[in-house]
């Protein structure tokens, strides 16, 4: 695709743009948390079908597919998450959340909008592309289940099989950078629920007993010791206990005690060890106790690693370079939280290019790097304070998709820089 055929498609969209940020406002005003995002699905299953797309709703309960065939050519999909997170806003804005203890604190809604943006171009310039555009809306990432949901509801069988996926993520980096890691670029995550069966008794008879809650804490603090004892320094994993939980009453042993693990790797054989070392410890310190019941373990949700395609990357921040300048681009570390949307791809044997859109003040930014006070002073994702800038991040993450799709869709089935317009 030339770049004079990329600047007619995305010619428009300043005249668009106000539309868009009061459709942010409204999103950002109307949070809704996993599988509950019915008016989010609702309105953009309304917007894709006014620019011209095949619309299936309810796919993996709430999510939303827009599909735009366009001739011969490769089969783009580009995704965006639409759920928000069980927090309680504090940014400021004076569109914040009407919804009270939800919030968009994670920038799924500037996901959204830019694909609602993105799709609308290419709908509108669709003499200058060929092939098949696929808008996909996911629900529940924050919940880790939403995109094997829509796999499992038969994603693949009600939309035509992607030969690319690229998605997005707004960060609190400054706004008009975008970041980017070849390779292995977020952690798998496993969430684990661990419940420890011990036998209760009264409080101050604790030899009749055997102390679940004794038993759980012994897990706790030798648990740590997977990362310390049992990980190389060359590889990176995270273990963290994020709830315990056991009993009600101050002289009641309980009968059982329930904890709960966030575990991030980025290696597949990393991650098979790390979780086997944790059952081990588990029924281990139930066994020292003289538990009669080994302890269960339950897997709550799981990510994969997400991995980028080495020519995907390559050939999307060829096309940011020219776009945006080869200023606005840089690499970055892997990180170590983690994503569902390399499932998407895994699913479709295609390959994958997740990158991160910088969202926030470009001088507070650089005035708390500059201090060395980044995680101070500037808030992450998932904070009640999480605040990005509509501008220019609407705009940049709107032109990032587009431009990405159409290094696939160029004009009859050509693809790639130089082709028709």
């Amino acid at each position: 695709m030339s770049d004079r055929a990329r600047e007619k498609v995305l010619a428009p969209l300043d005249a668009r743009m106000a539309d868009l940020e009061a459709l942010y406002e409204d999103l950002h005003r109307h949070p809704e948390l996993s599988f509950q995002e019915t008016r989010t699905a609702a309105e953009v299953a309304r917007r894709l079908k006014a620019d011209g797309f095949d619309v299936h709703t309810g796919i993996g309960r709430t999510g939303v597919v827009g599909v735009l065939r366009n001739g011969d050519g490769p089969t783009v999909l580009l995704r965006a998450d639409m759920d928000a997170l069980p927090v309680t806003e504090q940014s400021g804005l004076p569109y914040a959340s009407t919804n009270e203890g939800v919030m968009h604190a994670c920038g799924h809604d500037i996901h959204v909008t830019c694909l609602i943006g993105a799709a609308g171009l290419l709908a509108a310039g669709r003499d200058h592309w060929s092939g098949t555009l696929i808008a996909l809306f996911q629900p529940a990432e924050e919940d880790g289940g939403g995109a094997q949901k829509m796999i499992d509801d038969g994603l693949y069988s009600k939309v035509p099989v992607p030969d690319v996926v690229y998605a997005q993520h707004v960060a609190p980096l400054g706004a008009g950078l975008i970041a980017y890691h070849d390779g292995a670029c977020m952690a798998a995550a496993d969430s684990l629920r661990i419940t420890f069966h011990g036998t209760g008794g009264h409080g101050s008879r604790p030899e009749t007993t055997v102390d679940p809650i004794v038993m759980a804490a012994s897990f706790v603090q030798r648990v740590q010791s997977v990362v310390a004892r049992e990980t190389a320094s060359r590889e990176q994993a995270v273990v963290t206990v994020g709830s315990f939980h056991a009993g009600d009453a101050p002289n009641v042993i309980p009968d059982h005690a329930t904890v709960q693990l966030s575990i991030r790797t980025f290696d597949e054989e990393v991650r098979a060890r790390v979780l086997a070392a944790v059952d081990r410890i588990a029924r281990a310190e139930a066994a020292a106790s003289g538990a009669a019941r080994a302890p269960e373990t339950e897997t709550i949700a799981g990510f994969p690693v997400t991995r980028n395609d080495s020519e995907a990357l390559r050939e999307v921040n060829a096309a940011f370079a020219g776009l945006f300048g080869e200023q606005a681009l840089f690499p970055y570390d892997p990180a170590s939280g983690s994503e569902d949307a390399g499932l998407l791809a895994t699913a479709a044997n295609a390959p994958l290019y997740y990158w991160w859109l910088g969202g926030w003040d470009p001088a507070a930014f650089r005035k708390a790097m500059e201090a060395g006070r980044i995680s101070q002073d500037i808030p992450s994702n998932h904070s009640a304070r999480f605040a990005p800038v509509q501008q220019p991040t609407l705009t940049m993450g709107t032109r990032a998709l587009v431009a990405a799709a159409l290094t696939r869709l160029g004009k009859d089935g050509q693809t790639g820089a130089g082709a028709g317009d």
